[in-house]
């Protein structure tokens, strides 16, 4: 998980969003090609889109779920509850940690306040996809 950590650390100091940097690391063992993840997660950026709402780190988590329980079935999915289970796992334990799980929160924008910093943000993405994915 350290090795995930500091890759997602590095990404985000090359320019990637909080989003592209948690969930990059994983794309290898979850058969994504760094790409496609890279332009998939890209609006999530800034809180989608720059409007400061989910954290990216916290969408990036919830997109390593959607990869590891979705049976990726287009005929009949049906794996949509157990992809919803880890996601609220995640979203839940984002929040306890945090106090927020929308950036601006996170941040203090309105408050002056941060609660957490990006990079902590990040790491705690990372921890909570790695537990995801050893579920």
């Amino acid at each position: 998980m350290e090795k995930k950590i500091q890759e997602a650390a590095r990404l985000h100091q090359q320019g990637f969003n909080c989003a592209q940097a948690v969930a990059l690391p994983f794309c290898e063992e979850l058969g994504m090609d760094r790409a496609t993840a890279m332009r998939a997660l890209e609006g999530f950026g800034a809180g989608m889109g720059g409007r400061t709402m989910a954290c990216g780190a916290l969408s990036g988590a919830v997109f390593v779920a959607g990869l590891k329980h979705s049976d990726g079935n287009l005929e009949a999915p049906a794996s949509k509850q157990r992809t919803y289970a880890a996601s609220k796992t995640i979203v839940d334990a984002f929040i306890a940690q945090c106090g927020a799980s929308a950036c601006e929160d996170i941040l203090g924008l309105k408050t002056g306040t941060p609660l957490i910093s990006c990079p902590a943000c990040i790491e705690l993405g990372v921890r909570l996809a790695y537990q995801t994915l050893a579920e």
